[in-house]
């Protein structure tokens, strides 16, 4: 017999720079009358996703350095059961994994812990999927394909930046690798919040034709070690000038390894916060409102990717400080 009093949770996932927090700030930002609390999960030690995601009712719980799916499951199941003690005001739970999460052993947890389990109920796995770049993520990162593999619904995002064609044989191959799941063609993540949030989807069954041990407490996961990330703060503003001229010529040369960037920066004589999201060479940066009060006026950057050691990135950084 269903446990009607569980909480619904979905989990959002996608490799790294798809738009996982742009699903979410849309989620967020819907008038739709339900209270949601959200946990987010980043790679790195310097948080910039929590900030990321929008100013709103509901409560925001960030867990940094370290995957989801290994070093800080304990936390995800410490979060839930904190949680659980106030069920009652909570519509649903959504949790917003790294771009290098496999997606198992987070929907494990839902499974094999027993507190979690009969509090929660997994509703559905939604994986952002990135039409530029999917193709070579799934090349190169076996974490790209289990998000496909046990996705439930795939929002296959940026559809505007690729042709028909090569829109096809993104399509063709996230179905071929998992044909059950319903794929959505976004722009900036715009689906209806119906086909994303509610939907009852996922599936025990089918998960364990994909892997028949996932109800087993041990799982067998790697990540790819050359991938690393560092992160920088100043509490100087920076020169915007120097900045764009720095990080332009960072993504021409040296964009092929970095999988992900993204920061909240304090330029000289701009009252606004500026926020920039970059995936390899494409980047978009823009105007993020003032800066929230008693909140101190600090760059923040990330990068995500391979051989940052060689780039010189605090270096580069450091010469955009005004002074």
């Amino acid at each position: 017999m269903e446990n009607t009093s569980q909480v619904p949770v979905t989990v959002l996932t996608g490799f790294l720079g798809a738009g996982k927090t742009t699903l979410l700030n849309r989620i967020l930002t819907e008038q739709h009358g339900r209270k949601y609390a959200v946990i987010v999960n980043e790679f790195g030690e310097q948080g910039i996703d929590n900030d990321l995601v929008v100013d709103a009712d509901e409560e925001v719980f960030e867990m940094n350095n370290g995957c989801i799916c290994c070093t800080v499951r304990g936390d995800l199941i410490r979060i839930l059961s904190g949680l659980m003690k106030r069920a009652d005001q909570l519509d649903a739970i959504i949790v917003e994994t790294t771009g290098l999460a496999d997606p198992a052993p987070v929907a494990q947890t839902f499974f094999v812990d027993e507190d979690v389990a009969d509090r929660t109920k997994l509703d559905a796995i939604v994986t952002v999927a990135d039409a530029v770049h999917l193709s070579s993520q799934l090349a190169d990162h076996h974490e790209a394909e289990e998000q496909i593999a046990f996705a439930d619904v795939v929002l296959l995002n940026k559809v505007e930046l690729v042709d028909e064609d090569a829109l096809e044989k993104v399509k063709n191959r996230i179905r071929k690798i998992n044909p059950f799941a319903k794929i959505i063609k976004t722009t900036r993540c715009d689906a209806p919040l119906d086909e994303i949030v509610g939907l009852n989807a996922f599936s025990l069954d089918r998960v364990l034709q994909i892997e028949p041990d996932f109800l087993e407490s041990d799982h067998d996961h790697e990540h790819d070690d050359d991938v690393t990330s560092v992160s920088f703060i100043s509490d100087t503003p920076l020169d915007m000038e120097k900045f764009q001229a720095w990080f332009g010529d960072l993504l021409r040369t040296k964009g092929q390894d970095i999988l992900r960037s993204k920061g909240i920066l304090d330029f000289k004589g701009e009252e606004e916060r500026y926020v920039f999201q970059g995936v390899h060479m494409l980047m978009d940066a823009s105007p993020m409102g003032s800066w929230p009060k008693g909140k101190d006026r600090s760059s923040r950057i990330v990068f995500i990717g391979r051989n940052l050691d060689s780039m010189n990135l605090e270096e580069g950084f450091k010469n955009c400080k005004i002074g």
